[in-house]
């Protein structure tokens, strides 16, 4: 088929299109006035005379037929999407100004928002008729106030008066606010036209509340204006495709579904396998393994050395690994230590309360020890200056100086020969 046969044949089921969207409109005015006028003419004289109209827009507000309804959840869909991106946006520009300072994302919150409108409504509508929520939701906006099989999009004044009221008068909304309760916040009591102006600002807000709620419950009886904006302006949310289908894919839903299930069912099993016990088994044969390694096969008659065994005994070798994470091996610190002056440790690191660790007998600090030996849950800990597993510790004794005692009956023994030479020796 050429190319002009195909635009012809394009062409012919479009005016098929509108030739039956044309008899289904007759069909309707036509039903809709004979069912008017039947219920009219039995209304009494007052009545019959105006009651035509009346029921004519009843009928149009209550009627489906013609007025080709969008699917309400998509389009309610569209707007909360819309909002979620607006917060995610803002979350992340709050986090790209907080290393400029905190107080810019709360000082400036209203401008950030204004920009974040200003830029999505730049992008999505005036370029294509359509909020990112609505794209997805395969929705764009069209004139309502043209009627015909086709639709038809919003003109210029529309997009710039939606993009006025919407962008613009949300950000003069918020920032009149924002000075009424500065205003009412003072120590001071407030004039009374500021008083005036926080009522008649309470009204309006109330009242376009109101507004809002009874244009939704019209948007849910004929799903035409999602909105009061939009009932305003005559902007609708359609479906570009006459044929759209009705069926809504769950893939991503069963997607999440999926990972939910899989996370709850770890999050239930891990405290049951004790993953810290195997991190902690894994850590050890680990570092024992790269000890092994660094040592080499001449030094295997010192394997039993731990990784901080060089360090003098004054040193609380956990309070130094504290502190010091990153050099861990012998020549990094002796390299640090010779460039302080040499000295290994600090007055930070020397060991307060010792306790020697059974049954190795090093000197650690008392809450260095025992912090260590109760999270391995009985265990053991690979001792940093031997290497040896221990279990236990116990005060050390080491400083303490036992009193030598004597007996209080003290007897002597002697002989007669000794005897008669030291009374010779004195006499």
């Amino acid at each position: 088929m050429t190319s002009i046969d195909l635009a012809a044949a394009q062409q012919r089921v479009l005016d098929r299109r509108q030739a039956r969207a044309l008899a289904s409109q007759s069909r309707s005015q036509a039903r809709r006035s004979k069912y008017a006028f039947g219920v009219s003419s039995r209304l009494p004289f007052p009545l019959n005379t105006w009651s035509q109209s009346g029921i004519e827009a009843w009928d149009t507000i209550k009627g489906r037929d013609g007025t080709r309804p969008a699917f309400r959840v998509g389009q309610v869909d569209a707007e909360l999407l819309d909002e979620e991106l607006l917060e995610l946006l803002k979350s992340q520009v709050g986090e790209a100004l907080k290393y400029f300072g905190s107080h810019l994302r709360d000082e400036w919150s209203s401008e950030i928002l204004l920009g974040l409108r200003a830029a999505l409504f730049k992008l999505s509508i005036w370029d294509h008729n359509a909020s990112y929520g609505a794209a997805l939701q395969n929705l764009q906006y069209t004139d309502a106030r043209k009627a015909g099989p086709l639709l038809s999009t919003p003109t210029r004044w529309q997009k710039v008066w939606y993009g006025a009221l919407s962008v613009g008068g949300r950000y003069g909304w918020d920032k009149w606010n924002m000075w009424l309760a500065d205003q009412e916040g003072n120590y001071e009591q407030s004039s009374p036209s500021v008083q005036s102006l926080s009522r008649i600002s309470s009204a309006v807000s109330t009242a376009h509340s109101v507004a809002a709620f009874s244009s939704f419950i019209v948007f849910l009886v004929n799903g035409r204006y999602r909105t009061l904006l939009d009932r305003i302006l005559r902007l609708r949310l359609a479906s570009p495709a006459n044929h759209l289908s009705r069926q809504v894919s769950f893939e991503y839903l069963n997607r999440q579904l999926v990972w939910h299930a899989f996370t709850e069912f770890l999050l239930f099993l891990l405290p049951l396998v004790g993953i810290t016990r195997w991190r902690r088994w894994v850590s050890r044969a680990w570092r024992k393994a790269k000890t092994l390694i660094k040592r080499g096969d001449d030094e295997e008659d010192k394997a039993s050395d731990g990784e901080l065994s060089f360090l003098p005994e004054r040193t609380c070798a956990i309070c130094y690994q504290d502190q010091n994470p990153t050099s861990t091996a012998e020549n990094e610190i002796l390299a640090v230590s010779g460039a302080s002056g040499g000295v290994v440790g600090s007055a930070q690191t020397d060991i307060t309360n010792p306790y020697e660790m059974i049954p190795c007998s090093c000197i650690y600090c008392f809450v260095c020890a025992i912090s260590r030996l109760e999270a391995t849950d009985g265990e053991g800990w690979t001792c940093l200056r031997c290497g040896l597993l221990v279990k236990e510790c116990k005060p050390w004794t080491g400083d303490v100086l036992a009193a030598a005692t004597t007996p209080k009956n003290k007897k002597s023994v002697s002989f007669s020969d000794d005897d008669d030479k030291d009374a010779e020796n004195g006499g």
